[in-house]
């Protein structure tokens, strides 16, 4: 029986200085292309009642939430990264 294939997208946008950003996933092994200096862009984090939002202060963004479930608040944080964040001005 065949297996569907999964096809896994990861983008790296490369500013003239050499500074990279990324939405980091798995799909690249990151450290293999170099020296890194990793900087979050958000925290999916729980609230007191169990509700999970998706802070993305870090990048001067919104909290996006709440979410009854993770992998929810992932994807609204990732879709709100590419939307606002990934193709944005380089930092410096």
């Amino acid at each position: 029986m065949a297996t569907p294939m999964e096809i896994i997208v990861a983008e790296i946008i490369v500013g003239p200085a050499g500074e990279a950003r990324c939405i980091y996933g798995e799909a690249i092994d990151l450290p293999s292309l170099g020296p890194l200096e990793i900087v979050r862009a958000s925290h999916v984090e729980p609230d007191n009642h169990g509700r999970l939002w998706a802070d993305l202060s870090p990048v001067d963004g919104p909290k996006l939430g709440p979410f009854p479930r993770r992998s929810d608040a992932l994807t609204a944080e990732v879709s709100w990264l590419r939307d606002h964040w990934l193709h944005g001005p380089q930092p410096g």
